[in-house]
């Protein structure tokens, strides 16, 4: 039997002898099946046309898979004590990926942002012995349910050294942003909150291939719940898509933009 892996969003499924039927979370309208139909992979298939691509990315390590699978989103290994924190997973596992976070001291726990990136996270958790912290309003799109995986609920979780989960909703119900304390202050926030080409601001969506917009009291909930915390830099779930400095503050200007947009207010004025 395989765990087979949905070509499009990356989500790996529970051993089977042959491809689910379809995949739950392509066939949400936050995602899509591609014009071609839906298509499978293994962790197998995957390794013999990838490799991991390990750089650094805003100071911290991130890991990915080249060329670019699925979504496309890369981890990032977080200092947590004296092991690291994987956020947001990636699908590929390979040995210069396990490698990368054996020298990084190996894994305190992973942490993911919203369901899209579910990836290959019981494989990493096996692999590394540790939890995987997902948001219990998500828990429905767990493809791969195993006793690795603990959910977590209310608005916030302190993981401790600095380092605390934020439910921010938005673009799932249990969306997840991780608010690290030191440096000035960082949000990785997947694409929850979006990181976008103009670095003066940041985005929402309910589906982002699909363009379908978020409701105001979303986009107000997220600012309203981000507003206490400081936080210099945004990084996303894509290499190089960071907001250098005053991400607080762009956040909450961001979100009054949004707001008008929706209301019609053409040119947004910044």
């Amino acid at each position: 039997m395989s765990c087979f892996i949905c070509a499009t969003c990356g989500v790996q499924f529970p051993p089977s002898v042959k491809p689910p039927a379809e995949c739950p979370v392509c066939e949400d309208a936050r995602q899509y099946v591609p014009v071609a139909g839906q298509r499978w992979t293994t962790l197998e298939e995957l390794r013999a046309g990838h490799r991991s691509e390990i750089r650094l990315d805003a100071g911290l390590t991130g890991i990915a898979a080249a060329p670019r699978f699925a979504i496309g989103q890369r981890a990032l290994l977080v200092p947590h004590g004296d092991r690291v924190l994987m956020w947001d997973c990636q699908t590929l596992i390979d040995d210069d990926g396990i490698a990368a976070v054996k020298a990084a001291g190996g894994l305190s726990a992973i942490a993911i942002s919203h369901p899209h990136y579910y990836s290959t996270m019981v494989e990493w958790a096996h692999i590394f012995d540790c939890p995987v912290l997902l948001h219990a309003d998500d828990s429905r799109w767990i493809m791969r349910p195993d006793p690795a995986i603990e959910l977590w609920d209310g608005e916030e979780r302190d993981l401790g050294d600095g380092l605390t989960l934020l439910r921010l909703g938005g673009h799932f119900a249990g969306g997840t942003a991780l608010h690290v304390e030191r440096d000035a202050g960082t949000l990785l926030s997947g694409d929850i909150v979006q990181v976008i080409p103009d670095r003066n601001h940041v985005s929402f969506m309910y589906s982002y291939p699909n363009l379908i917009p978020l409701a105001e009291r979303e986009v107000r909930t997220i600012a309203d719940k981000l507003r206490p915390y400081r936080f210099e830099r945004i990084l996303g779930a894509w290499w190089d898509t960071l907001v250098p400095k005053d991400g607080d503050a762009i956040v909450q200007r961001s979100a009054e933009r949004y707001i008008r947009a929706l209301a019609g207010d053409y040119p947004p004025e910044n």
